[in-house]
């Protein structure tokens, strides 16, 4: 049954620009960064393969390309008459899915690359937010929202995602007065192997750890700041199962550099304050470089995109320029980015 209205299907051809060169160092250069224009604020990204990336975003567009940016398809999607906001995608091998905002949190699926969309989950909770959607693998994903009942949302698929079942707060560690997460970039969640990790902020910056996919929970403390309404951890990515890194800071006092990055090389079991008073101040979207074999790390935010070279101990500012998100091409050192009316691709040397 198709729950809603495609009101826009099309292919173009994005208007397109391309930034200049950035240096960085002999081994690491930003070899040019082309951009691609939409009439969305695009918060959520995924790379599926050098040619083929998604992306949904605000007023209901969903958007992908399947030769690397030439042309795009992109559709606007709404429900019951009124347009959609979407900050979360996650793209299998069989399935693409998005998973709107606010309540009702309605997450659809399509198996022929948009054409059709179907309801696979309605939450109907007056203080349902959902903020990030990830999947292990073809058949078990994760998505994570505000806290509604005590305790952090979190909706599990062990079906493909054709079903999808919420966590009780008897599951869950309970959430503190004044914890969410925010809706930033579509990487409130790491996984790697069977483990999962989620990250809060606002009165509280912690971590929430699954080692078994999502049946069993733990909670640890993080360093980043925390306490007032829009501070705490925005991003977060693992390179193995030990080595991590979160990211975010003050969306109020982007510049401000003190307790927004910190990483872990036991799993989450404790962290680190990095490069603490160093640039870059607030990211909303932290990275691995697939062959920066640990050490290699992107993020990016307002303003502008930095990188590190040595697992987040220091960082160079590569741009001003602002995006909201950031996915690479598995296996390949190059990056898409998300931001406000735009997707950009940045080639490395």
């Amino acid at each position: 049954m198709k729950y809603l209205l495609l009101a826009l299907s099309f292919y173009l051809t994005a208007c397109k620009s391309t930034v200049p060169i950035v240096e960085m160092s002999p081994s690491l250069n930003i070899e040019k960064i082309d951009e691609f224009i939409f009439a969305s604020s695009i918060r959520a990204i995924q790379v599926v393969d050098e040619k083929t990336v998604w992306w949904a975003g605000s007023n209901g567009l969903i958007g992908h390309t399947d030769n690397g940016g030439q042309s795009w398809e992109t559709d606007t999607l709404s429900y019951q008459g009124k347009p959609l906001h979407f900050r979360s995608i996650s793209v299998t091998p069989s399935a693409v899915f998005v998973l709107s905002i606010e309540s009702p949190a309605l997450l659809f699926k399509s198996i022929d690359k948009g054409r059709n969309w179907r309801l696979v989950y309605q939450e109907d909770h007056a203080a349902a937010f959902y903020d990030a959607m990830q999947f292990w693998n073809p058949k078990e994903g994760i998505a994570m929202g505000d806290p509604t009942d005590g305790c952090i949302s979190i909706i599990i698929t062990r079906d493909g995602g054709n079903s999808w079942q919420k966590l009780p707060c008897a599951q869950l560690p309970s959430a503190a007065e004044g914890e969410a997460a925010f809706a930033a970039s579509n990487s409130n969640i790491a996984l790697k192997g069977d483990h999962a990790w989620v990250v809060t902020g606002g009165a509280k910056a912690r971590i929430l750890h699954s080692p078994d996919k999502g049946k069993t929970w733990t909670i640890t403390q993080s360093p980043i700041k925390e306490g007032g309404q829009m501070t705490g951890i925005y991003s977060v990515d693992f390179w193995d199962t030990s080595r991590g890194i979160v990211f975010g800071g003050d969306w109020n006092q982007q510049t401000d550099n003190l307790q927004n990055k910190a990483t872990t090389t036991d799993g989450g079991k404790s962290w680190q304050l990095t490069a603490n008073g160093a640039s870059p101040g607030y990211r909303s979207s932290v990275k691995y470089f697939p062959n920066g074999k640990g050490q290699a790390i992107i993020a990016v935010g307002i303003p502008g995109i930095s990188v590190s070279r040595d697992a987040g101990n220091s960082w160079r500012d590569l741009s001003t320029e602002s995006w909201y998100a950031a996915s690479f091409v598995p296996g390949k050192n190059t990056c898409w980015l998300a931001g406000n009316k735009k997707i950009g691709k940045v080639a490395w040397r």
